[in-house]
């Protein structure tokens, strides 16, 4: 396994078991986090409240990586995340991840691709459902 696939690992390993000072941890000092519909997320603290933040609704959630393209020191995942949120409703959508990773195979970015729209207004079916 190479550094950049051992990093990308240790990612998927670390948000599944809600290690988020860990995956944390994975990004470079200046690191950035960019995902659909916030602010970019840069450094240590502010990546790992956003997981934290994030993954919250989820009491059960998982993020299988099914396929990795490794380029140099950049990797695409294409992802499959199915969760369920406290009232037991289940989510399920598909994402793409691209990492860019530095010479030390610590994160210098990753930018999260999904159908933002589409999970949004799952995620309001799936709470009003219940709420009712």
């Amino acid at each position: 396994m190479s550094d950049v696939e051992a990093t990308i690992h240790a990612y998927f390993e670390g948000i599944n078991a809600e290690r988020y000072d860990s995956v944390a941890a994975l990004f470079a000092p200046d690191g950035v986090l960019i995902a659909p519909g916030i602010e970019p997320r840069r450094g240590a603290a502010e990546i790992e409240e956003y997981f934290r933040s994030a993954l919250r609704i989820y009491p059960e959630h998982h993020d299988d990586p099914r396929r990795t393209i490794v380029a140099g020191s950049t990797a695409t995942v294409e992802i499959h995340f199915t969760g369920a949120l406290e009232s037991g409703a289940r989510m399920e959508f598909d994402a793409v991840d691209v990492f860019d990773l530095d010479d030390q195979a610590r994160i210098a970015r990753l930018s999260s691709w999904y159908d933002s729209h589409a999970v949004r207004s799952q995620l309001r079916a799936a709470l009003e459902a219940g709420a009712a």
